[in-house]
């Protein structure tokens, strides 16, 4: 249930906003909304929980969540797309870490939301 007395930072949308505004909230949107395309997948969820807590190789995530090269390496390369993940290489190992902090916070929030016993 809703509580809607409990305070907020969204913005009142059915306020008078000038044009510069609602167009800066539909860019913003915009952003938002790539973002939450780009993670919203269960093997890129757990990509990015995993890097949350720091830079993994592919072997390594790949052994984390039991998943072929392959599927993790397409996974990684929409994060990467989306500017969520950056790569090192180190020899022949890749290490992805992540590049963005909204990220690990959204994984947070998500995690709290979903996951955590409570």
């Amino acid at each position: 249930m809703l509580n809607e007395d409990r305070p907020t930072i969204l913005p009142d949308l059915t306020a008078r906003m000038d044009e510069a505004s609602r167009e800066k909230l539909r860019c913003d949107a915009q952003a938002a909304s790539d973002v939450l395309k780009a993670i919203s997948h269960e093997g890129r969820l757990m990509i990015l929980c995993a890097l949350a807590r720091g830079e993994k190789s592919v072997t390594e995530i790949e052994t984390l969540l039991s998943q072929r090269q392959a599927a993790v390496s397409q996974q990684l390369a929409r994060l990467r797309l989306e500017g969520l993940v950056t790569a090192r290489r180190d020899g022949k190992q890749i290490h992805y870490r992540l590049t963005d902090d909204r990220a690990a916070r959204i994984i947070e929030l998500v995690y709290e939301l979903f996951c955590a016993k409570g």
